[in-house]
């Protein structure tokens, strides 16, 4: 790429083009010159200076007239009264934007300034009641500009030209002075002029690109939705026109000889989308011949079908070699609706059938209640006919399922018996937009006879003199929205915008602006990722208890005595007034056990139905002054349910045989009640508590006197007990010295090679 000389300027050099170039090879250079030198792509020093001699040589090169008055005279045009030599060129890099400016081809003299931009000038209330409404029918294009803007008076012999072809098309055009309205210009999200952006939907998009025709126009392409106009052939045309009855719409086909669909049709269609359906026919493409022929189309003259209620012939059809915004505009309005529309909505209705103003203005409603499926087909289809045969502009012919708006039904059928499962026609008139309507009947069921439309048309006939005739009035609630999308997809279109906006912010935003936002991300993710981390670290740590002091463990070894003891355990402080204990059961086994916490343990009372209540009392009572502990559980286990699981883990322990002649007298089995299992899940061990038993569980289990002896202090002196209970509960003695033991980590640990399945 070579650099011009100073005072030289030589778009064909810049572009490295010839001079008998065609506007294709200069394009396609101009687009490889624009990647290589793009300043957010290319870090040179000089990135931004070879950019902006690019986007100028395209600039003139690209324009007829400025090419051939550089030919001739060596300039572009703009100022044949100086040299070159006298230009002084200021070069900017400016938010997107890339600008030559020449100070002196300018005139800043106001009474020689271009006034064309006074009819788009924007206030603040205007753009906010008018303009935003307006942005769902047609995008705008929307110009920030202010005095003493040299890169505004750069830009404006473009803008003017694209303003005028864009308005001229559909588009809206806007222009926003910042010096006197700056409310309206921080509204819109501009910290510098010249700021271009888009208006659609009510949402605003910035222009990030070269300054030239072709990116604007591209633009405001790209804000219209991609799914406007469908494109048809001989495969798809059928299915398309079909789905009227699905859409509750009339088909449009425009047959054009341009590869591509034109700007004016898509924003045609943006601005119809809620009336019509839209379809593009390019008649140069192979697999269009038949849909041609169907429809005896010239493929020399663009021309526009639309389609109703009958697939096979259009409902009207317009030719014209120039296709222009209003004779599309008059064409259109005229076929907004279907012959027989069906009322899937109170908008639908409020604009088919408005409310009467004066006697003049009235407009009356053929109703066709009916339902769905080949039940009611003969009765719709008798109903169109007779539409199609009656069109007038004071009637409007609609229909509706009643199954989906049942209250409009039973407001105006009274639920009357004779209708039920049939369909009905009703004349009516709406009187005020609160819902009410005065309303007649047809007395029998509608089903499409000679008969049925003899009364029909003499019901219609007689109204045109006598408009009481409509005698019965009735309030009818709204209608129900049947196309209306559901929340989901509601939801899931408003993420999407919402990420869409995040990301053009982000990527499009002055950085400055965004530094508050980015700090308050990064604080937020570091709080997150902090506190994960430190939850981590305390979680594995809680498994690690500090051991005792000597002190404590001389305490610990000389007094036996559970009031001692509770002494001894004052520094792990419950944090509830009870204890938790869950039955572990095949359905929370893998949560409660094989996939508990790193540094978690499980500790599982081993009971049977029997002992279950003495058990539970007494295991609550000896741990309970260990459940401050985050990381130990408490659990017990049916021996009743689950004896098969409890002895293959018992397998695996050492000297963990029971008790001689220790049997159940029901089952004739070992008898594991009162057993403590310490389970830890991730590192595939347990520990093993075996009971205190004080005699033989064959005969009476102990008796008063004996119980005492072994609780010492505690039972002394009371004469009433439950034998079997005391004994019982005395299998848990020393619990809470075994429990101290393991948090201590010095009891035996039994691995195993995995968990079994608790049956």
């Amino acid at each position: 790429l070579g650099a011009a000389a100073p005072g030289e300027f030589d778009p064909y050099r810049v572009l490295g083009v010839g001079r008998s170039s065609s506007q294709a090879d200069i394009k396609k250079a101009y687009k490889r010159l624009a990647r290589e030198w793009h300043p957010d792509k290319n870090k040179d020093p000089g990135a931004e200076d070879k950019f902006i001699q690019i986007s100028k040589a395209y600039e003139i090169l690209s324009n007829e007239e400025k090419r051939a008055n550089f030919d001739r005279y060596g300039d572009a045009g703009e100022s044949q009264g100086f040299s070159q030599q006298q230009h002084r060129q200021f070069h900017r890099f400016h938010d997107g934007f890339y600008f030559d400016e020449s100070f002196f081809h300018f005139p800043f003299n106001s009474e020689r300034r271009d006034t064309s931009d006074e009819k788009y000038l924007l206030h603040f209330s205007h753009y906010i009641n008018e303009i935003v409404p307006d942005s769902f029918k047609k995008p705008y294009l929307i110009k920030i500009t202010s005095d003493w803007c040299f890169s505004c008076i750069h830009i404006e012999p473009v803008w003017k030209e694209v303003a005028q072809e864009l308005e001229a098309l559909g588009a809206g055009i806007g222009v926003v002075h910042a010096g006197y309205e700056r409310r309206l210009a921080h509204h819109l999200g501009a910290h510098s002029t010249p700021t271009l952006l888009g208006l659609i939907n009510g949402k605003i998009t910035f222009f990030h690109n070269a300054v030239v025709r072709e990116n604007l126009r591209q633009f405001v392409e790209n804000l219209l939705p991609g799914n406007l106009v469908e494109k048809i052939t001989d495969k798809n045309y059928i299915r398309f026109l079909s789905d009227w009855r699905k859409d509750n719409k009339p088909h449009v086909l425009l047959f054009d000889h341009m590869p591509v669909v034109p700007l004016l049709y898509k924003l045609v269609a943006f601005a119809y989308r809620d009336y019509l359906s839209f379809g593009y026919v390019y008649v140069g493409l192979r697999g269009t011949e038949e849909l041609s022929s169907q429809y005896n189309i010239n493929v020399y003259t663009p021309t526009m079908m639309i389609f109703k209620e009958h697939i096979d012939r259009p409902a009207d059809v317009v030719q014209a070699r120039e296709m222009k915004k209003q004779l599309i505009d008059d064409f259109l309005s005229q076929n907004k609706f279907l012959m027989v529309a069906r009322l899937t909505s109170q908008r639908l209705f409020q604009e088919l059938c408005p409310v009467k103003k004066s006697h003049r203005q009235r407009k009356h409603c053929v109703v066709l209640l009916t339902g769905e499926g080949e039940k009611f087909a003969e009765a719709y289809e008798a109903f169109l006919t007779f539409a199609v045969a009656n069109t007038k502009d004071t009637l409007k012919f609609v229909h509706i399922y009643s199954d989906r708006q049942p209250e409009f039904a039973d407001a105006l059928l009274m639920d009357e018996e004779k209708y039920h499962g049939r369909s009905a026609v009703v004349i009516l008139e709406r009187r005020n937009n609160a819902g009410k309507i005065a309303y007649k009947a047809l007395e029998e069921p509608w089903q499409g006879s000679k008969e049925d439309n003899f009364i029909l048309l003499d019901l219609l006939d007689q109204l045109r003199t006598d408009p009481g005739l409509l005698s019965s009035e009735t309030v009818v609630a709204d209608l129900n929205d049947e196309l209306a999308p559901m929340f989901l997809i509601r939801w899931f279109y408003s993420t999407l915008d919402y990420i869409s906006d995040c990301w053009d912010s982000l990527f499009h935003s002055n950085w400055r602006e965004m530094m508050p936002l980015l700090s308050l991300l990064f604080s937020a993710l570091f709080i997150l990722f902090g506190t994960v981390i430190v939850q981590a670290f305390s979680d594995s740590s809680d498994t690690r208890d500090a051991p005792p002091s000597g002190k404590e463990e001389t305490t610990a070894k000389t007094e036996k005595n559970d009031a001692s003891f509770s002494k001894e355990s004052n520094s792990r402080i419950p944090k509830k007034g009870f204890v938790e204990v869950t039955e572990l059961t095949d359905i929370n086994y893998t949560s409660n056990l094989v996939r508990l916490r790193p540094g978690h343990m499980n500790v599982v009372l081993i009971l049977s139905n029997s002992t279950k209540t003495p058990l539970l009392q007494k295991f609550a009572l000896e741990v309970y002054t260990f459940t401050g502990s985050s990381s130990l559980h408490f659990s017990f286990l049916s021996l009743d349910k689950h004896r098969e699981w409890l002895e293959y883990l018992l397998e695996f322990a050492q000297d963990a045989a029971p008790i001689p002649n220790q049997y159940d007298k029901h089952f004739l089995e070992r008898d594991y009640t009162g057993y403590v299992l310490a389970l830890n899940g991730h590192k595939k061990y347990f520990c093993l508590f075996k009971p205190h038993r004080s005699g033989d569980e064959g005969g009476t289990l102990g008796s008063c006197e004996d119980y005492n002896a072994l609780q010492h202090v505690e039972a002394r002196g009371k004469s009433s007990c439950s034998p079997g209970s005391r004994s019982i509960k005395n299998k848990l003695h020393k619990l809470s010295f075994w429990m101290e033991r393991l948090l201590e980590g010095s009891l035996q640990r039994f691995y195993i090679p995995s968990w079994p399945t608790l049956d």
